[in-house]
């Protein structure tokens, strides 16, 4: 059986770079909690790029400096697992919603928030399932 945390922290990062591309492309379309300024685009890039890479790192494998000052690999994964869960809740609440607006996709069709939401939705709950099962697995 292959390492739970290894398989955590590849699903981490796709997650990462889904939710990175999609984030991007909203707030360059206007989307979002700064609007559409273009330094609020590139400040949230930089910080969606570090937790891209930043939390996989320290999932793939044990880090003793982190894990002797911070949490343990298990404790960060249960940490990671729980906001995980708080955004997918957020998106559903998105997807649920009765009326939404919509964008204009790159490929030159529109589509609705309710449905990128779904999209998003299925993202967050396929990549915290690896992550809780890293983080509540007996090793």
């Amino acid at each position: 059986m292959a390492d739970p945390f290894h398989q955590a922290a590849r699903a981490y990062f796709l997650y990462g770079v889904i939710y990175l591309l999609g984030g991007i492309y909203l707030l360059a379309h206007g989307v979002g909690v700064r609007g559409s300024r273009a330094g609020a685009t590139i400040e949230w890039a930089v910080l969606g790029l570090i937790i891209l890479l930043g939390i996989p790192y320290l999932l793939r494998r044990p880090r003793r400096w982190f894990e002797r000052w911070v949490l343990s690999r298990r404790d960060f994964a249960r940490v990671i697992a729980v906001f995980m869960l708080v955004r997918a809740w957020k998106v559903l609440m998105v997807a649920i919603r009765p009326e939404t607006a919509t964008i204009a996709t790159p490929w030159g069709t529109d589509v609705t928030f309710r449905l990128g939401a779904i999209v998003f939705f299925v993202v967050t709950i396929v990549a915290l399932s690896f992550v809780a099962r890293a983080a509540w697995t007996e090793s």
